[in-house]
């Protein structure tokens, strides 16, 4: 009995919703309003793009925080630096503190930001994301954000920082005491080896504008034989065995000739990556130990003579050993990688042109990125 009941109750139902439909139609029409229309639903991305979107949002996130850090860091470890606990220790660390909470609150904005853009389309978050990571990248090449990274890698490299950046400046200032117009001449008296010297930096991975600054120092390329024994454009004199051997199979010759501008090249790349592996990668020991040679047993030998193992022990030390000799190849090298950025010298007196020139590094011992 209660189906019957209720089945003439869902057909009037059924047969009336067209009904109410058209009325409510009919009196939209009246009224002069349009009818209230349902939206689409929003078409769901595939997983894939979605996923891209969120991997460039990250990335760009990521290179701004980064490299905000970096610069906060460097800048303030320069304000606050030394050793007193209330000028420069408790100062550093509330800085350091500050950063973090600064760091979690953006954080946090962001999150709100982003559900808010969200809404709006899928690509906005990504794209400011990248727009902010670009306008750090166009600050990361300017000089400014090289003195606040080498702040940076002071801070964090400690002894070993400290030494290169003393290294480097004595090399700053052997390059300001040239004088341009002869460092020059030398520069173009060096392009009829250019060739040679790429060959033999490229196969056994040396910067080839250090082995031009070896060059530099040794003959200024004028090749010759000197009175101490010194042949060629290296002046090349007593070398490992294993070095002469090395760098024969390299060449793929049978016997090396000291005269030959290419074997040359070859013979004092190999000798300069022998010396710098027994360093363990120092270039100021690495190439120190390449002026000395093997006489005396080497440096490796004074070195342990005289109980040192560094740039900061073996200091007063140099009094006795060629100090000058790493300053010159590296200021040379210096002057060769400055023409080949510049196509010119840059005085680096002038202007900005110190920050400038120490942004571009000294080859072998600049602060990589």
């Amino acid at each position: 009995m209660s189906l019957n009941k209720s089945t003439p109750q869902r057909s009037r139902a059924t047969i009336n919703t067209p009904l109410r439909a058209q009325a409510a139609s009919n009196a939209a029409k009246r009224s002069g309003r349009p009818m209230a229309r349902k939206s689409p639903p929003k078409p769901i991305p595939p997983v894939r793009h979605k996923l891209m979107l969120i991997m460039l949002e990250v990335l760009g996130l990521a290179i701004t925080a980064v490299s905000l850090i970096i610069v906060i860091l460097g800048y303030s470890a320069n304000w606050f630096s030394g050793t007193q606990f209330f000028s420069s220790l408790l100062p550093f660390a509330v800085g350091v503190l500050g950063l973090i909470i600064t760091m979690a609150l953006l954080l946090i904005g962001w999150w709100k930001l982003r559900k808010w853009l969200q809404d709006k389309a899928l690509f906005l978050s990504p794209s400011l994301a990248m727009g902010a990571a670009v306008l750090i990248g166009w600050f990361v090449i300017q000089d400014q954000f090289a003195l606040a990274y080498g702040h940076f890698r002071t801070l964090v490299g400690g002894k070993q920082e400290a030494s290169r950046v003393t290294l480097a400046h004595q090399v700053y200032a052997a390059y300001r005491r040239y004088k341009g117009d002869q460092l020059e001449r030398m520069i173009n008296r060096a392009g009829a080896y250019a060739p040679a010297i790429e060959q033999a930096a490229k196969a056994f991975d040396i910067d080839p504008n250090l082995l031009q600054g070896v060059a530099a120092t040794e003959s200024s390329f004028m090749p010759r034989d000197s009175t101490d024994g010194g042949h060629g454009l290296f002046q090349i004199t007593k070398v490992p065995k294993t070095v002469m051997e090395q760098a024969r199979r390299r060449l793929g010759v049978d016997k090396l000739s000291l005269f030959d501008h290419r074997h040359n090249a070859f013979i004092a790349a190999a000798t300069l990556k022998y010396y710098l592996a027994e360093m363990h990668g120092d270039m100021f020991l690495g190439l120190l130990a390449y002026n000395i040679g093997p006489a005396n047993g080497g440096l490796r030998f004074i070195m342990q003579q005289y109980g040192v193992t560094d740039f900061v022990t073996i200091q007063p030390y140099l009094q006795q050993l060629p100090r000058d000799y790493p300053i010159r190849v590296l200021s040379y090298a210096l002057a060769f990688r400055i023409w080949q950025k510049e196509q010119k010298l840059l005085a680096y007196e002038e202007g900005r042109n110190a920050v400038h020139i120490q942004r571009i590094g000294i080859p072998g011992l600049q602060a990589e990125f």
